[in-house]
């Protein structure tokens, strides 16, 4: 052979056999029947994969922007300081008025307890244990005055 041949041939020459060759045809027709399944699966999870990656770019896209709503409300918080110490402060005089009602509710009971047992030493001084009674003077033996 000739460095110059070319050993290829060209599609202009083969074509006109691929047209007259029924076994060519029945084999094509057969891989292709083989292959067929196969490709239109694999086309039918790419088309699903991409349907799915559509939606979970979605996805991310919604949960970027609720992130940045999140990350804006956490910048933007009120300072809570001024307001807990104003609930220290009130929880401070709350405390305060608390000890003054007990030290309060504790003299009142004392004050009961003083003026019940005044009420019951003037019960016990007013009723005589022995009525002996004087018929002249209205006086007791006692000494006491009715």
């Amino acid at each position: 052979m000739d460095d110059t041949e070319s050993t290829t041939t060209s599609a202009d020459e083969n074509t006109g056999n691929l047209c007259d060759n029924p076994t060519r045809d029945t084999l094509a027709e057969g891989l292709l029947g083989l292959l067929k399944p196969t490709v239109d699966q694999l086309d039918d999870r790419v088309r699903a994969t991409r349907i799915s990656q559509l939606e979970l770019k979605q996805q991310i896209d919604s949960l970027n922007e609720e992130l940045l709503k999140v990350r804006e409300a956490l910048n933007n918080h009120p300072d809570l300081d001024p307001y807990v110490k104003k609930l220290i402060a009130c929880k401070h005089k709350v405390t305060v008025v608390l000890n003054v009602l007990q030290a309060s509710q504790d003299r009142l009971n004392e004050i009961r307890r003083m003026v019940n047992k005044e009420k019951s030493v003037r019960k016990v001084a007013e009723t005589p244990s022995e009525p002996e009674q004087s018929t002249s003077s209205g006086i007791t033996a006692q000494g006491s005055i009715n």
